[in-house]
C-alpha cells in the first residue's frame, strides 16, 4: 500500500471504532422511548434483554472472529462484520415489536462483536513494520473510549427527542456504508499464511461458555437465587462447556484460541489485566450510578452526566500518554500508573458517605478516567507486540473477550457484595424500597446502602491493585513496543 492509502485506511479504522464505541453507549439514552413506543405495558421489563441480546451475540463470536482474521485475512472479516452490523441496524430501526427489536439487536451484535476487535487487527496490519505489530498510539483507546462514553448518551437523547429512537439505529447506515465501500476499495493488506481449516466445534463451545457465563451472572441474585436449581443447572452447563472448550483447544489442529498463547508471559498477563479492568470498570460505572440515585436522590438522566468527568479524564490522558510514549515512556509504566490511578480513585470512592461533596465525587471520577484511559488500548498494544504474527487476530480479539468476561464476573461479584452488606444492615428490605422511605427509616436505609456501595468500591480497588501487580511483571521488551519473535515467545 502507498502511504496515502495507509493513512486513509487508518482513518477508516478510526471511524469504525468511533461507530462501535458510540453504538455501545447510544442505546442507553433511548430505552424509555423505545419501551413506550413498542410495548407500553411490558416493554420496561424486557429492556435488559435489549442490552443483553447484543452483548451475548457479540461476546460469543469474538474468538471466532480472531481465528477468521488469521485464516482468511482481516479485510474480508471486517467487511463481513460491517455488513452484519448494518443489516442488524436497519432491521432494528424498522422493528415493530420488542420481540423483533431484541432479535434484531442480536443480529446487530453478531457484526458488532467484530466491529472494534477486527478493526484493531486491521490497524496492526496497516502500521509500518518498523513500528512493530502493535505499534504506537495506544492512547487512542482512551481518547475514543472517553469521547464515546460522553457523546453516546447525548447523541442518543438528541435523536430520540428531536427525531425518533429509530434514528439511533439508522444513523449507523450512512457512516457504515462509507466505511464498507472505503475498506473494499482502499485496504490492501498482506496475504495470510495460507492455512485453511476452522475449528467450528471449538467456536461453538466458546460461544456456549460465554453465553452461559453472561446469563448466569445476569440472573444470579436477581432473577434466581445463587443456590436455586434454575441457576445451578446453567452454571453446571457453563462449567462443562469451559472444560470441553479447553480440551478441544488442546487437541484441535487449528484451535480458535490456541493455548500456546498463554505460554507467552506478555499475552498471559495482558489477558489477565484486561479481565481485571473489565471487572473494575463494571464496579465503577454501575455502582457510582446507583450511589448517586439511591443515596443522593439524583435522577437517572442527571446521574449519567457524572460520567462526563470520567470521560474527560480518559480523553485528556489518552492525548497526553501518546506524547509521553513518543518520548520514551514504556507501556509497562503506563499500565502501572493507570492501574494505580484507578485503584486510588476507587479507594476514595469507597470512603464516600451520604453527605460527601458531589464535586469531590466528580474529581474522583476524573481520576478514575485518568487511570482507565491509560489502560484501554495499551493492553492491546502489549498483546499484539508479543503475539506471533500468524496469531495476531486471535490475540487481539482475545483481549476483548477477556474484558467482557471480566465485566460479567465483576457484575456478579460486586452484586453479591452489595446485596450481602445491605442485607446485614436492612434484613428483608429490597434495595428498590429505599426510595419510598421517609424520615429516620430512610436515613438508616441510605446509610446501609452507602456502606454496601463502599464495600463494592473497595473490592474494585483491590481488583485494580491486583492489576497493578500484574502490570509490573511485564517484561521491558513488550513495554517498549519491540516485537517478540515467535520462536522466543513459544520458548517462554
Amino acid at each position: 500500500m502507498t502511504e496515502s492509502q495507509r493513512k486513509l485506511g487508518m482513518l477508516l479504522c478510526l471511524i469504525t471504532i468511533i461507530l462501535s464505541v458510540l453504538d455501545m453507549n447510544i442505546v442507553s439514552a433511548a430505552t424509555v422511548p423505545i419501551a413506550r413506543d413498542l410495548d407500553p405495558v411490558h416493554g420496561v421489563d424486557r429492556l435488559p434483554w435489549l442490552i443483553s441480546a447484543f452483548a451475548l451475540a457479540a461476546t460469543a463470536l469474538l474468538p471466532l472472529y480472531g481465528k477468521l482474521c488469521d485464516l482468511y485475512g482481516a479485510k474480508r472479516v471486517l467487511i463481513g462484520a460491517l455488513g452484519a452490523f448494518l443489516l442488524g441496524s436497519a432491521l432494528c430501526g424498522a422493528a415493530q415489536s420488542m420481540e423483533q427489536l431484541i432479535a434484531f439487536r442480536a443480529v446487530q451484535g453478531i457484526g458488532g462483536g467484530g466491529l472494534m476487535s477486527v478493526t484493531l487487527v486491521v490497524m496492526a496490519r496497516l502500521r509500518d513494520p518498523d513500528e512493530g505489530k502493535g505499534g504506537g498510539g495506544g492512547g487512542l483507546g482512551g481518547v475514543v473510549g472517553g469521547g464515546g462514553m460522553a457523546l453516546g448518551p447525548l447523541i442518543g437523547a438528541l435523536l430520540a427527542d428531536h427525531l425518533s429512537w429509530r434514528w439511533i439505529f439508522y444513523v449507523n447506515l450512512p457512516i457504515g456504508l462509507l466505511v464498507l465501500v472505503g475498506a473494499a476499495l482502499v485496504l490492501r493488506l498482506p496475504a495470510e499464511g495460507g492455512r485453511r481449516g476452522l475449528d467450528f466445534t471449538g467456536a461453538a463451545l466458546a460461544a456456549a461458555f460465554a453465553t452461559g457465563l453472561l446469563l448466569v451472572t445476569e440472573w444470579g441474585g436477581k432473577t434466581y437465587g445463587w443456590t436455586s436449581p434454575q441457576l445451578l443447572g446453567p452454571a453446571a452447563a457453563t462449567l462443562l462447556a469451559l472444560g470441553l472448550f479447553l480440551w478441544r483447544q488442546a487437541t484441535a489442529a487449528e484451535p480458535v484460541l490456541p493455548l500456546s498463547l498463554f505460554r507467552i508471559p506478555e499475552v498471559r498477563i495482558g489477558f489477565a489485566v484486561q479481565g481485571l479492568v473489565g471487572m473494575g470498570l463494571t464496579g465503577a460505572i454501575m455502582y457510582v450510578m446507583l450511589y448517586l440515585q439511591v443515596a443522593r436522590g439524583i435522577a437517572a438522566t442527571s446521574a449519567s452526566l457524572y460520567l462526563i468527568p470520567m470521560a474527560a479524564g480518559m480523553t485528556v490522558i489518552g492525548l497526553v500518554v501518546n506524547r509521553l510514549t513518543a518520548r520514551g515512556w514504556s507501556v509497562r509504566t503506563v499500565l502501572a500508573t493507570g492501574s494505580g490511578c484507578a485503584a486510588a480513585a476507587l479507594l476514595l470512592l469507597g470512603l464516600s458517605g451520604p453527605e460527601t461533596s458531589l464535586w469531590l465525587v466528580r474529581a474522583e471520577l476524573v481520576l478514575l478516567g485518568v487511570g482507565l484511559g491509560q489502560l484501554i488500548g495499551h493492553l492491546i498494544t502489549v498483546v499484539q507486540d508479543a503475539a506471533p504474527a500468524h496469531q495476531l487476530g486471535v490475540a487481539t480479539t482475545g483481549v476483548r473477550f477477556f474484558q467482557t468476561l471480566g465485566g460479567a464476573l465483576g457484575a456478579a461479584l460486586f452484586g453479591t457484595v452489595l446485596a450481602r452488606v445491605f442485607e446485614r444492615h436492612e434484613p428483608g428490605m429490597p434495595l428498590g424500597a429505599v426510595g419510598g422511605l421517609t424520615g429516620a427509616a430512610r436515613e438508616h436505609a441510605v446509610a446501609g446502602f452507602v456502606d454496601a456501595a463502599d464495600a463494592v468500591f473497595l473490592s474494585a480497588a483491590g481488583v485494580m491493585v491486583l492489576a497493578l501487580l500484574l502490570a509490573l511483571r511485564l517484561r521491558g521488551r513488550a513495554a517498549t513496543g519491540e516485537p517478540v519473535r515467535e520462536e522466543q515467545a513459544l520458548a517462554a
